[in-house]
Formats: C-alpha cells, structure tokens, sequence
C-alpha cells in the first residue's frame, strides 16, 4: 500500500498497544515503524532492476523480519526514551511491522511474507492507494490523537479505525469472489476457451475490476463495473513470445518471467523490444491501449548479457486514467 496508509495503520497499531501509557508517542513511533519495510525500495539505487524487483517486498516484508528485529529496535527504543518496558516496546514494533506486510498481501504485487520461501503472498483484492481504505482511517486516528491518554474515547476511535479498515478487507475479497464469477460467466457465454483468469480492482476503487484471460496465443483483458449494464467485453493482446526465442534461456529473462508470474507480453517499437508485466494494466482505459504500467526496455551490452530498463511514466496519461476510470465506474 502508499506511505500514508501504511504510516496511518502503524500510528494505529503503535496506539493500540502503548497509547494508555505513553500517548502520541506510540502513534509515532507506530507510524516510523509503519514504514520501515519499505525502506527495501533503496534497492534500486545500488542493484539493476531485475534484482531490485526481487527484493521489493521481500526479506523486510516477512515474518521473519518481524520476530528478528521488533526486539532488536524496541531494546534501542526503550534505552533513551523514558518508558523503559522492552516487552512493550518489542510488541509495539513486532505489530507495526508485521501488520505491514499483511495489508500489502491484499495488493496485486503481493508479498513474500514467508520469506525465505519462494512464495508470494498476493489476494489482489485492493489498489495500492484506496481512499475508502485511508482516509475513514485516518479520520478516526486524528480524532483519537486530540484526545487524552487514558481516555475510553481515544480507545474506541482508534478501535473503530482497525475495525473499520479490517472489515473493508473482507468486503473487497468479497466482492473480487463476485467479479470473478462474472467473468468467469461472460468467458463461458462467449465460448472463449482459457487456461486461466487473474482477477484485481482498478486503481482507486472497489467497484470497477479488470481480469486476466490465459489463452494460448494472446491475453485477452476485460473489466466489470457493479454498475454494469452490458455485457463484458474483452480485448486480446497477443503474447509474442516467438520476439525472444534466442534469450528466453538468458538467467535474467527468466527472473522477469518468474517476477510477472508469467503474465506478460512482449512489444517492439522500431527496432526495440519490451517486456510488459499484464498483471498491473496499462495507463489507459483504450483497448488498444499498449502503454503498460510496467513495461521495461530490453537491451543487450557488448557481450550480449541482457538487461532491462523501466520505461518513463508519462503523468498526462495518468491524469487521462482518471477520468476514463470515472466514467467506466459507472458502468458500460
């Protein structure tokens, strides 16, 4: 999830557990912990970009993590700050920490919360930014700030915040179990045979989704509003896999393959090849739209070592998102 809403569940968190005693001081220091995690995302400043994809929540991201370092920070914490209990402490951040990777578990990119299994944890049923996720959070956590230590009400703010949240978790695996069914139903009444469907909310929302069909020579793509009217429609993207016959065997295409879980394409532009991860869509609503989320040039050295280079995002088409998004909410 985005640093707000990470920062707003580790205040939450760091409340819940020393609040009564220290105040405002576990929401900071729940909130710091908040964000911790995602310090891994430096990677890409001393790695290339497959390794950095790799380690992007990974180790910081586990259990693991958690249990090694909660009482390793909450020993240091609790050497200068005047509440001197280590347990509490170590609870405060073992929470913070772990409460991290189980929200973003719920996000398409998933997380390695069984590190160091092999494994990614990834329900892909909220958007990594979701305002109806945040911001009745946040509501609730400013208001219990405002009021004192040991007061009932700062408790049951901050309880009807987690609770609150908690239950929207539920409810968006809820309705990606009904979306999938549509889709599985308009697959069906169309006769369109696959090998698979991969199913997450469009940016911002709950109520619009997008599926992923497995075919065997193309993707095909569609999406299903709650307000829906028509029937589903799908768009085909051809894999193009024959583009990288001669470095499908190079060890680095096979970390992106393995990174996209298989879902991906392969463009040329000119001359250049991309490789394009399907699992996050494109920068449009367009059918023929081919401007992907994650889309990373492919490029060889001199010695014919293969490398990969994300591609610019341009902030117009974001905007463009925006509004086609709003208007496909509301159905076809």
């Amino acid at each position: 999830m985005d640093s707000l809403t990470q920062i707003v569940l580790g205040a939450a968190v760091g409340e819940a557990v020393l609040g009564r005693k220290i105040g405002n001081k576990a929401m900071l220091y729940g909130a710091i912990a908040g964000t911790i995690p995602d310090l891994d995302v430096l990677a890409s400043h001393f790695t290339d970009t497959v390794t950095a994809l790799e380690i992007h929540r990974g180790f910081t991201h586990s259990i693991l993590f958690s249990i090694v370092f909660a009482p390793v920070v909450g020993w240091l914490v609790s050497r200068y700050e005047r509440y001197k209990n280590v347990k509490g402490w170590s609870w405060l951040f073992f929470l913070a920490f772990v409460t991290h990777p189980l929200l973003d578990a719920h996000t398409t990119w998933g997380t390695q919360l069984f590190w160091p299994l092999d494994l990614r944890v990834a329900y892909k049923s909220i958007f990594v930014i979701d305002p109806l996720y945040t911001v009745p959070f946040l509501v609730f956590l400013i208001m219990a700030m405002f009021q004192k230590r040991t007061s009932q009400k700062r408790r049951t703010f901050n309880n009807w915040g987690l609770a609150l949240s908690s239950i929207y978790l539920l409810i968006t695996l809820v309705l990606k179990g009904i979306s999938f069914t549509k889709f599985e139903s308009a697959l069906q009444d169309q006769n369109i045979s696959y090998s698979e469907i991969d199913t997450r909310p469009s940016p911002l929302n709950t109520i619009l989704w997008t599926a992923n069909v497995d075919t065997k020579e193309a993707y095909l793509v569609g999406h299903y509003s709650f307000f829906d009217s028509q029937p589903i429609s799908f768009h085909r993207y051809p894999k193009h896999h024959d583009y990288i016959t001669d470095i499908m065997g190079d060890a680095k295409m096979q970390r992106m393959i393995r990174i996209s879980k298989g879902w991906y394409t392969i463009s040329k532009q000119d001359t250049d090849l991309y490789f394009n991860d399907l699992r996050f869509g494109t920068l449009s609503m367009n059918p023929n739209a081919e401007n992907f989320v994650f889309q990373y040039k492919i490029e060889k050295d001199k010695n014919g070592n293969i490398h990969f280079e994300e591609t610019p995002k341009d902030r117009n088409d974001a905007k463009h998102l925006l509004g086609d998004l709003w208007t496909r909410i509301k159905g076809n």
